[in-house]
């Protein structure tokens, strides 16, 4: 499977950034559905429509505002995708990851990736934050995974381990700041499970998602945090609990992305100010320069 971009290619598009913006990011945020508010934070923002950025692909999903915003947030200089790119849209997995290579020839060097998701977790209620522990990469059983073919040694090596892929530190760090944040609903922490969509889960998908060990579910983010560990990049993030997955043939409810969007408006405040306040736990840039 052909990556379908050379080095050139993203080369080009982060020098294009660089040369039309005095920001030099050491954190990219990815924004899932709804969460683009947090680019709001930004101060000395300056915007980007992922229509005018050479190679970019375009976000087309409600919810996904498609702008690539630089600034300081809480004194580190960020990057946001306000809207992420997804399988379910066309996209090949080398398009989907595409600004990831690009943030790291920029200089990033930490990765947040958020994402709005369905909790498979009983215990878990809409609203609540669950910090991604692991994930499962369920294309990836089927022959779905964005380093597939050619490998380019300057960006990473052939075979990555993926068992650390979320970092320990900043999760450890994202429970004390949640703890001084006083919030009554405990910080959640689990598995996160991709399928590539459109269409939501059976019950019997659910079922057996459960079975897997996943606590939420959702149709992005795995392919990003490959290809950012694939980077060398730190990497951390976030899954906000839009709704409860539906376990029960009896009932009558049904998942809507309506549904999905307003639930995350109700609680994306709070996970704005939580990612906020995460900025001051990443560590310097370990690169003078």
């Amino acid at each position: 499977m052909e990556s379908g971009f050379t080095y050139e290619d993203y080369q080009n598009t982060a020098k294009w950034l660089l040369c039309r913006t005095k920001h030099r990011p050491q954190v990219a945020v990815i924004c899932g559905s709804g969460l683009g508010n947090l680019a709001d934070r930004l101060t000395e923002a300056q915007s980007f429509d992922y229509s005018e950025i050479p190679n970019f692909p375009r976000s087309t999903v409600p919810g996904h505002a498609g702008r690539l915003v630089f600034g300081f947030l809480n004194g580190k200089v960020c990057v946001m995708m306000q809207g992420r790119f997804h399988m379910y849209e066309g996209y090949s997995l080398s398009k989907v990851t595409f600004p990831v290579r690009v943030f790291f020839l920029m200089g990033v060097d930490t990765l947040v990736v958020t994402n709005a998701a369905g909790g498979l977790n009983r215990e878990f209620e809409v609203g609540d934050i669950m910090l991604i522990r692991d994930h499962i990469n369920l294309p990836g059983f089927s022959g779905w995974n964005p380093l597939q073919g050619p490998n380019d040694e300057r960006f990473g090596v052939r075979f990555l381990a993926m068992s650390d892929a979320y970092d320990r530190d900043m999760r450890q760090k994202a429970h004390s700041t949640w703890k001084q944040m006083g919030e009554q609903r405990e910080l959640k922490e689990g598995t996160y499970v991709m399928v590539t969509g459109p269409s939501y889960e059976t019950v019997a998908e659910c079922s057996l998602l459960q079975q897997l060990g996943a606590d939420a579910v959702g149709m992005s983010t795995v392919p990003e945090v490959i290809v950012a560990r694939h980077c060398g990049l730190r990497v951390f993030g976030f899954s906000l609990i839009t709704n409860k997955v539906i376990l029960d043939y009896e009932t009558r409810e049904r998942v809507n992305h309506e549904e999905v969007l307003e639930a995350g408006k109700q609680a994306a405040r709070k996970l704005e100010q939580f990612v906020s306040l995460l900025m001051t736990s990443i560590p310097p840039p370990s690169k003078a320069g």
